[in-house]
């Protein structure tokens, strides 16, 4: 099967790209997933939160998109039916230095162009009366959306401007020809003038397989989420984040109303013994073979406070009390029994060789493709100025 463009990944971003290659353009475009279904996998299993850029650095392309993609995904959920609802969120400080951090997050919001204000401890009680804090920073622009629905709905759109979409279509390997490239799968062969590869947990192997990016590698980590029972729903209002460490990689444990109403609670980041590793239970032995055989991963965890982060973490994955524990920083009042299991996310999370986890979007081209081998948080966020700016990379090499 030919091609103008193949995009290999049926996420968000590789969902965005097909349907902007294709509304600009009279390429013919293919999207190969080998799911049986869309955003099977990071794009479907997040927080579904749209984040405005006030926690991203003035001027780069993360803070850009950030804030591009939170008003063009309002615009485009409210536009086709999708699950969308602005309910803010609180960043809470609950020391000193923590409430110095937040007058750093409002400066960075209003370069941004982001609305959001320091209020003290009175008014955080006031919009969120369970939080734990002396003050907070309150950004209304933050929205819960329904990812899963959100791809369908672009897809539809995409296949509307054309795009092709092959599920049940596995990338086995991809080799340079005469004039683009072969894409092998499952399925069959499909033939390509230009490569996008969006394939998210698995971008770095297809990228490695043409000689691309091979200096970076895929460390997954599981993300845990409970859900708070629904007859105590009413102790978050909106979403409740704590205040960021700069010295942390993860964030930490946060609260989330999801459109839907109900309320979720994560996630960990707790080191997962596979790229599709969804219970912590579970072991890819190739993929583990991989991680701990890459002298990125061992430089990673030569750091005492990386490894002191990871025992922590997967602590609160074995132990619901710890993870409770965790919570209760934020909410108080919440009670373990409050806790329900819910569902966990892999998180694609690329490393140097050097030990360092890269933060900013990392695209690399090379002999027409392009490689899309890092679109972590907040990628579901800048999904569609993701796709608009790979589609006009695709334009110049088509």
């Amino acid at each position: 099967m030919e091609h103008d463009v193949v995009v290999v990944g049926g996420g968000c971003v590789g969902v965005s790209t097909a349907y902007h290659v294709a509304s600009r353009t009279d390429l013919d475009v293919g999207v190969v997933e080998k799911e049986h279904h869309l955003a099977a996998h990071q794009s479907g299993r997040n927080s579904g939160v749209l984040h405005p850029g006030f926690n991203y650095e003035p001027g780069t392309q993360k803070a850009e998109f950030a804030v591009e993609g939170t008003r063009r995904m309002k615009a485009f959920c409210a536009d086709h039916g999708v699950p969308c609802e602005e309910v803010g969120v609180v960043v809470a400080a609950r020391t000193r230095e923590e409430e110095r951090r937040l007058d750093d997050l409002a400066a960075q919001a209003d370069a941004n162009g982001v609305d959001a204000t320091v209020v003290d401890g009175k008014r955080l009680r006031e919009l969120e009366p369970e939080a734990a804090g002396r003050a907070a920073l309150h950004c209304p622009e933050a929205a819960s959306v329904d990812a899963q629905q959100y791809v369908y709905a672009l897809a539809r759109e995409a296949r509307d401007a054309g795009v092709t979409v092959h599920l049940d279509t596995e990338v086995e390997d991809l080799e340079r020809a005469s004039g683009g490239y072969r894409v092998e799968t499952d399925s069959g062969t499909f033939e390509a003038g230009v490569v996008v590869n969006a394939a998210g947990l698995h971008a770095d192997r297809i990228a490695h397989s043409v000689g691309v990016g091979e200096d970076y590698r895929v460390v997954p980590f599981r993300g845990e989420y409970y859900e708070v029972r629904p007859d105590r729903r009413d102790l978050v209002n909106s979403m409740i984040y704590p205040t960021p460490d700069p010295e942390l990689p993860f964030l930490g444990v946060h609260y989330t109303r999801r459109a839907d109403g109900s309320v979720i609670v994560g996630p960990n980041a707790v080191l997962a013994f596979g790229r599709e590793a969804y219970e912590n239970t579970d072991v890819d032995v190739t993929d583990l073979r991989d991680a701990v055989g890459y002298e990125g991963f061992w430089r990673l965890f030569a750091s005492p406070k990386m490894l002191k982060v990871g025992a922590s973490e997967l602590h609160k994955s074995f132990s619901k009390e710890r993870f409770a524990t965790a919570a209760r920083k934020l909410l108080p009042a919440l009670r373990t029994d409050d806790l329900v299991p819910s569902y966990a996310g892999v998180r694609a999370q690329v490393v140097s060789r050097d030990g360092e986890l890269v933060k900013e979007p990392l695209f690399v081209e090379d002999a027409n493709a392009v490689h899309v081998l890092n679109a972590v948080s907040p990628g579901l966020t800048c999904s569609l100025p993701f796709g608009d700016h790979l589609a006009e990379r695709v334009e110049a090499l088509a």
